[in-house]
């Protein structure tokens, strides 16, 4: 069996912080990630200006701006990011919220996906950004109906992953459709069906793998107490559920019945009669 392609999404959660940010990548690799994410925008062209303004309470102010200014890197941190996690032996990943910053990333680093976060999937003039690019692309489907994903997939070039994802932080456990992994795969045969979690616990990714996921996503992050909106979705305890995931990829086998060696000796001294077959 194919092992499921893992990502560790630090997303936002390092706080602004370059150290913090490092040490994530490190935990994400010391527990088995194959690749680590962050997200970049143009906060001009992702927000309005009266959004900009409204009050908001934060490490770095007392305004949006100021709280979204403070989570963005410089585009030299997001280099200085890059090599780092290349020289752990780890893809890096940007989800881009904008043309812009599709651009400078393109100019500036050389991202092994780019990934089309659900917000962007309905954005025709962003998805096709991304075609220039010629890179691989995970697609996200939180708050898409069956027809947006579709619509998305039909005008990108590039999709390599498709994820199952409700887009609520955290996601209720009634709310996350397991299943509709399968559906996804059924329905694109050609492309990779996976899940993107916004669940708290390790049910979910563990409960993916099982229905198929060939690509885990997840956000990482040191403490679920600590400032940012999406700490209460990720995940704390990432070597544990990442060794869950490939615990669970063993147990799923190849659907052959077979006697195994380790049955014989219980059979030997359990099994009295067996003349069923004749």
């Amino acid at each position: 069996m194919t092992e499921t392609y893992i990502i560790a999404e630090i997303g936002i959660n390092h706080n602004g912080s370059l150290d913090l940010a490092k040490e994530l990548i490190r935990d994400a690799h010391a527990a088995g990630a194959d690749a680590v994410k962050f997200q970049k925008r143009t906060l001009e062209l992702v927000y309005t200006p009266e959004e900009l303004d409204k009050h908001r309470e934060s490490p770095w102010g007392t305004t949006n701006r100021q709280q979204k200014e403070g989570l963005e890197f410089s585009i030299e941190k997001y280099k200085e990011l890059e090599t780092y996690t290349k020289f752990l032996d780890m893809d890096f990943i940007v989800s881009c919220w904008d043309t812009d910053s599709v651009k400078v990333i393109e100019e500036h680093l050389d991202v092994s996906y780019h990934k089309v976060a659900s917000a962007l999937a309905t954005d025709r003039e962003f998805l096709q950004s991304l075609n220039h690019t010629k890179k691989p692309v995970i697609l996200s489907t939180g708050m898409c109906t069956s027809e947006q994903v579709a619509a998305a997939i039909d005008i990108l070039d590039n999709t390599e992953y498709v994820l199952a994802c409700t887009s609520t932080y955290p996601t209720y456990a009634e709310e996350i459709n397991l299943r509709y992994i399968t559906t996804l795969a059924n329905k694109y045969p050609t492309l990779k069906a996976g899940f993107s979690n916004h669940y708290s616990g390790h049910d979910a990714c563990v409960g993916a793998v099982a229905h198929g996921a060939r690509c885990i996503e997840f956000h990482v992050t040191k403490d679920r107490t600590m400032y940012g909106s999406d700490q209460a979705a990720s995940i704390e305890k990432v070597k544990e559920l990442i060794s869950a995931i490939r615990n669970m990829e063993k147990m799923l086998g190849d659907g052959v019945k077979r006697v195994y060696e380790s049955e014989n000796p219980i059979a030997k001294k359990l099994r009295k009669v067996d003349d069923t077959t004749r």
